[in-house]
């Protein structure tokens, strides 16, 4: 049984760019697409400018994650890792004011660099791959090195979306999902492995022009269940009454886009609680994340603050893919969040 959309989003089928001449958003890039089409050719709108390339992969036994971000204002650089069974846990950020040296390119899938003698994260990709070193001096005391190969399927779909809020404010976000991740993390004398079959990746790549104060969901997940690999990305708060959406649902590389908002219910006084997401107006989002783990990061720098409660838990439930069928959800290893930004 083919489904009935309730809203049907425009897909992006060709390369486009994000910005007119003038730096506001390109009417032609509002949509979606399968591929990293659009080129976010991000000028002026002076100190509005937000770009970042988060990563987080999630090993067998570790969840590990580098971003190089740039505000306009500041470069910020982190690290964090997660030891699922003994719940270690430990995170590095550096912040350049300025972040002159750090350059953010334009296309999603393209080489990303950042290097200071506190950190270096090398993001160089070529060939449908992206190959990720990670070298850190004092983290949390020990020396840590990771070597990640991280596959990008050549058929596999990616979700794409250009979200518009009006000329002037606008995002641009890819969430590339199920990247199968071969290599290792070395922290200390403690070495994790990561094998294709069981390891996978996820690409958060943002560029756009940001109201000064925002706030967000954002739930994810990653990981063979069973003989298939599936991926869930729901978005929520920031997206809502644009008329575009990032939920989507990923099997064995082909996505099916969800056009409808989705609704987080969580209790904002305990993260702890299980949360609730689900589609607003049917049932074909039904799905309960229960949490494990909690980290929490936070800057006040006056101007500038930002509050980012982020859980690792377990999702279960149902989603409806394209084709009428029910995707069921036993029991799957991801993240939610809450972000609140006043930048």
């Amino acid at each position: 049984m083919q489904k009935v959309q309730q809203h049907a989003e425009r897909e992006i089928l060709a390369p486009t760019l994000l910005c007119d001449a003038k730096g506001n958003l390109n009417p032609a890039a509002i949509g979606f697409s399968r591929k990293p089409f659009i080129d976010s050719n991000l000028k002026g709108h002076f100190m509005r400018k937000k770009k970042w390339n988060y990563w987080c992969v999630y090993g067998e036994d570790i969840l590990f994650s580098a971003t190089i971000s740039h505000l306009d204002y500041a470069a910020v650089c982190f690290v964090y890792f997660l030891d699922y069974e003994t719940q270690r846990f430990y995170e590095k950020t550096v912040t350049i004011p300025l972040g002159q040296r750090v350059r953010m390119p334009t296309q999603v899938l393209e080489t990303v660099k950042f290097s200071n003698n506190e950190m270096t994260i090398q993001l160089l990709h070529m060939q449908d791959e992206t190959h990720m070193t990670v070298t850190i001096s004092d983290f949390d005391g020990d020396m840590l090195h990771a070597d990640l190969l991280i596959e990008h399927p050549a058929k596999d779909d990616s979700l794409n979306v250009v979200i518009p809020w009006n000329r002037q404010l606008f995002q641009h976000t890819a969430k590339h999902h199920t990247l199968p991740t071969s290599g290792f993390v070395k922290i200390g004398d403690k070495r994790y492995s990561f094998s294709p079959e069981d390891s996978f990746a996820v690409l958060d790549y943002g560029r756009g022009v940001w109201p000064r104060e925002a706030s967000w969901n954002w739930a994810m997940a990653s990981q063979r269940v069973g003989k298939q690999r599936i991926g869930l990305n729901f978005g929520g708060k920031w997206t809502d009454g644009t008329g575009m959406t990032e939920n989507a649902v990923f099997v064995d590389g082909h996505m099916t886009k969800i056009h409808e908002d989705v609704i987080f219910t969580y209790d904002e006084n305990d993260f702890m609680k299980p949360w609730r997401i689900r589609s607003k107006f049917t049932s074909d989002v039904n799905l309960t994340f229960t949490p494990f783990f909690k980290r929490e990061a936070k800057t006040n720098a006056k101007l500038v603050t930002s509050s980012v409660y982020q859980l690792v838990g377990y999702f279960s439930g149902s989603v409806i893919l394209e084709n009428g069928s029910r995707l069921a959800i036993p029991q799957m290893l991801g993240c939610a969040e809450e972000h609140k930004a006043k930048w």
